[in-house]
């Protein structure tokens, strides 16, 4: 054999091993550009994940698409109205308190009971009745939020609408004696039965899922509580007000897939027994189809000698700790009895003083009352919650480093 053959056998052999040697480099990591494309180191900011980052990624084979799969939160969280967001000075202030608390999310207004969407919507039905007002940059804060690792529940309320009740009110409830049903502070609500109004709530979660927000929130996803009730008239077709409202959140499950989805509930329909207050919120059957439910179970707003999970509550807003522990107690004992019942439990608890309540019937809530809301909570097996303060003004020394 000549020596050229021979040196030619010996390169060619010497680069099959270069080859593969970098082949096997790039498929081990060797390539940053692989390894890290399409992804976002986990944050762990307050103990939790990242509201947009991803430590993990599947793959669809036929179209190289990376899929982000968000790690689970758990919600410790604030309710904020969209005004409140739209204030610079706030939002940073509320950015700073998630990096320095436990706090790790905030429940958004994406539309408020006003009827109003809180920023500029595209959504047809919502620009054609003038149903949007500009509160806040939904792009701007959700970025904020997001790049500190915070989670962004959006909260939409549902049949207490009295802006497209009054331009639509064929979708409105309807008086038996004719004419729109209104409340007793002269408000019109959107008939729950109604499924143009499905579509027409759901159109706007689509939205906001697409701006960004983690996980949807409906609230009053329930027929109306005061006025003359019996004056309302429904094209029910016989379907009781609790499966209208399981229904609609169903549809809302099926319309919103992989999206998280809560709901608001009445603290009280932990304790009551079916559909007891005519709402549509019967506790065994409201959260069949969603991921959680949100009892609001704030002390005052129990009747005065209420009795929760076997206990008489006197003055409920005396004793905080009691009247969530037990309503929570409650509910779970009711729960656990139910097949393939889908929502976990993560109550609103209170952060306001109720002095309508009246001398002797109420306690000033501060930092005390909240850390043994929190506590309660824990104590009942939970570590999921969210304070509600309508005007946004927390107890912000109760929340633990």
């Amino acid at each position: 054999m000549s020596k050229n053959i021979k040196w030619s056998i010996i390169i060619a052999i010497a680069l099959i091993f270069i080859i593969t040697g970098s082949v096997a480099a790039y498929y081990s990591g060797g390539s940053k550009d692989l390894s890290e494309k399409g992804t976002t180191p986990k944050n762990t900011t307050n103990g939790g994940s990242a509201a947009q980052g991803t430590t993990d990624v599947k793959t669809d084979d036929k179209s190289q698409v990376v899929v982000p799969i968000k790690d689970p939160v758990k919600v410790r969280a604030l309710y904020l109205t969209g005004w409140t967001v739209g204030i610079d000075s706030k939002l940073q202030h509320y950015v700073e308190l998630a990096k320095t608390t436990e706090i790790n999310s905030y429940v958004v207004d994406i539309k408020d009971d006003d009827g109003l969407v809180g920023y500029q919507s595209d959504i047809p039905a919502v620009v054609a009745n003038k149903a949007y007002e500009k509160k806040y940059n939904v792009d701007k804060v959700i970025k904020a939020f997001h790049d500190n690792g915070i989670h962004v529940v959006g909260r939409i309320v549902c049949f207490k609408d009295p802006v497209l009740s009054s331009k639509r009110p064929d979708l409105a409830i309807k008086n038996v004696n004719g004419g729109v049903w209104r409340d007793k502070k002269g408000m019109s609500w959107l008939d729950p039965y109604n499924q143009e109004n499905w579509t027409y709530l759901t159109d706007i979660a689509k939205e906001a899922v697409k701006k960004g927000f983690d996980e949807i929130q409906f609230d009053y996803v329930r027929f109306a509580n005061d006025g003359d009730k019996k004056a309302m008239k429904f094209n029910d077709n016989g379907v009781p007000k609790y499966e209208d409202i399981a229904n609609f959140l169903a549809y809302a499950r099926k319309e919103l897939p992989g999206v998280t989805i809560s709901a608001d509930i009445f603290g009280i329909v932990c304790e009551s027994p079916a559909d007891t207050e005519g709402i549509g919120q019967y506790l065994e059957y409201v959260g069949k189809n969603i991921d959680y439910i949100s009892p609001m179970a704030y002390p005052s707003h129990y009747a005065v000698g209420q009795i929760v999970n076997k206990v008489t509550f006197v003055k409920p807003d005396l004793d905080p700790y009691g009247v969530v522990y037990n309503t929570l107690l409650k509910a779970k004992e009711r729960i656990s009895k139910v097949p393939d019942y889908t929502a976990k439990i993560r109550p609103y608890l209170q952060d306001f003083t109720a002095s309508w309540l009246g001398k002797g019937y109420y306690q000033s809530y501060g930092d005390e009352q909240v850390k043994e809301q929190i506590k309660a909570v824990t104590d009942a097996g939970y570590d999921q919650w969210i304070l509600w303060d309508a005007n946004n003004t927390y107890s912000e020394s109760a929340l633990a480093k």
